[in-house]
Parts: C-alpha cells; structure tokens; sequence
C-alpha cells in the first residue's frame, strides 16, 4: 500500500467523528506545505497518539493529542470531528473548545471558533491557569503559552477577523493579564496594538509598545517583537519588508508580512498594504494567522470598509 492509501485508511477510523456543521463541511480545506521528512515524523507521531487513544479511548489528554496531531498534518476537519467527540465525553473540559475552536479558524469558521472560544473562557473562569504542552517545540523545547493564554489570544483573533475590534480588546486585556514570558507578551501586546489602531486609538496602542523597549529576550516570537520595534519607530519598514521580499512561504513571513501591511495601512499607503496582503495570499500558508488576517483585510478592502479615525 502506498502512504497515501494507509493515511487515508488510517484517518477513516476517523468518520464516526466528523460534525455535520454547514461551515465545516463547504469549507475549503488546505494541507500544510511539509516536507517528506517533516511529514513522515508527523505521520509517526500521529501512529504513537493513536496508539495511546486505542488504549485509553476515555482518556481526554490521549483525545487532545490525537486531534492535535492529526491537525498537524492537515487534516482539520478530522481533528475538528475529534475534539467534538471529546466535548459529548468531557463537556467541562476547556481544552476541547480551546483546541477545537484553533480549528475552526484554520476553516475559517469564525463563528463557531468564537462559540467555542467564549465557552472554554467560561469554563476556566476562577481557575488556575495551566502550561500548554506545544506540539510543535521551539528550539528550546520550553512552552512559552497557558491554557488560558490561549484561549484569550485566539478568542481575540476571531473577532478581530470579524471586526468586532470593541470585543477583539476586551479578549486581548484578558490575554494580558495571563501572559507571564516575554514571548507571550509580545504576542499579545501586538495584537493588542493592532485591534487599537483599528479602532483608531492611536494614543492608547502606543501605550501598549511602550514596556518593550531595549533589548527583549525571547525564543520563537521574534516577527512580533520586530514589529513593535517599527511601530515603535526603532526600524524602518523598507528595511523589514526587505527581509521577507521574495518570500510568502514560511510562517514568519506571513506573520510579518501581514504587519507590515497594517503598518503602511495605518500610516496611509493603503495600496502598498494591499500589495503586500495580496502577497501574503499568494503564498503557501494558508492556515498560519498572518494568512487569515490578510484575508480579511482584502475582504474588507473589496468592502470599502474605512478604518477608524485617530483619536
């Protein structure tokens, strides 16, 4: 058998999962551009994860980790079918809504995303907050988000997508509260900056950059931290926009290329930002953030939709 058939085999034990939402099912469904390598070690560890789930089919961490590893490899709406399944057995567990309503968005399913989101923020709700184990680790193998973390930053960027900024800065003000590394903060603190800017409080987003100056050790959100350097005016855009030109297959390039964009938005260049949007949507990632944002940028161009004034 080909890997492709046994993938497919594999996933079909799968079927019994999947939901039969109308998003989920119309939506347009991508792989991740993965190399050989990269895409056999997924492969593995997804075999390793099933193996587990077989053995403890009630076990809500072996349920997490199937569905994360299987979104892993693209293929979302088997995960998403997964972590639906564990809701119906683990209905009080944030962690399902948390990683079901990541998926969501992957789809494009903002709506639900939100849902699930909002639920998994009622649910940890006076709790203590708890590491999440990455999936994927960074180069020091040092998870740098929480759950609750997580749950704030993602509910965030749902309605940001959605251009619902007023609620957008209610979710990233309770990020904030919960994002206790230098990686975490940098993440959020943009985010938040950019859901200001688009609301047009220009005074209050510079508030946010402004514990970030100097040197700021961190281990994977670098793109975040190079652009609160240049919304900070410490480096000039062409000069980051240089670092990405040519390339819109790779994570960091979307991330920060989608930045960029909003920064000559911001600044008046709508052209160029929808020069660098297109560009972005042009490329190979299609289910990393800075993708899904430039998305909705041109849709939101295509709509003529101003963006707030400066106050």
């Amino acid at each position: 058998m080909t890997k492709a058939i046994v993938f497919a085999a594999f996933l079909f034990g799968f079927s019994s999962f999947v939901n039969a939402q109308n998003c989920v099912e119309n939506a347009v469904d991508k792989k991740p551009a993965l190399s050989e390598a990269v895409r056999i070690q997924y492969f593995a560890k997804l075999v390793a994860a099933k193996r587990v789930f077989d053995a403890a089919p009630n076990d809500a961490d072996a349920m997490i980790w199937l569905g994360r590893r299987t979104a892993y490899l693209g293929e979302y709406k088997a995960a998403i079918g997964i972590f639906s399944d564990g809701i119906k057995k683990f209905p009080n567990d944030a962690r399902m809504y948390r990683h079901r309503g990541h998926r969501y968005l992957t789809m494009r399913c903002v709506d639900d995303a939100i849902a699930d989101f909002e639920k998994a923020a009622s649910l940890i709700k006076g709790k203590p907050d708890q590491i999440e184990p990455d999936g994927i680790p960074n180069a020091k193998n040092i998870p740098t988000s929480t759950l609750q973390s997580n749950i704030w930053y993602h509910l965030g960027l749902a309605y940001y997508l959605k251009g619902n900024f007023k609620k957008a800065l209610a979710a990233y003000k309770e990020c904030e509260k919960v994002s206790k590394n230098n990686d975490m903060r940098v993440a959020t603190a943009y985010w938040h900056y950019m859901t200001l800017r688009r609301m047009g409080k220009e005074k209050d987003a510079k508030k946010v950059l402004e514990p970030f100056a100097g040197e700021i050790e961190l281990i994977e959100n670098t793109e975040y931290l190079k652009l609160i350097k240049l919304n900070r005016g410490e480096v000039k855009a062409e000069d980051l926009l240089g670092t990405i030109r040519g390339d819109a297959n790779t994570l960091g390039s979307a991330s920060l290329g989608y930045g960029i964009g909003n920064y000559f938005l911001y600044n008046g260049d709508k052209e160029k930002a929808t020069t660098i949007f297109k560009k972005i949507v042009e490329g190979d990632q299609w289910a990393s953030f800075g993708y899904i944002a430039a998305e909705a940028e041109l849709s939101r161009r295509t709509a003529s939709v101003p963006l707030a004034r400066p106050r």
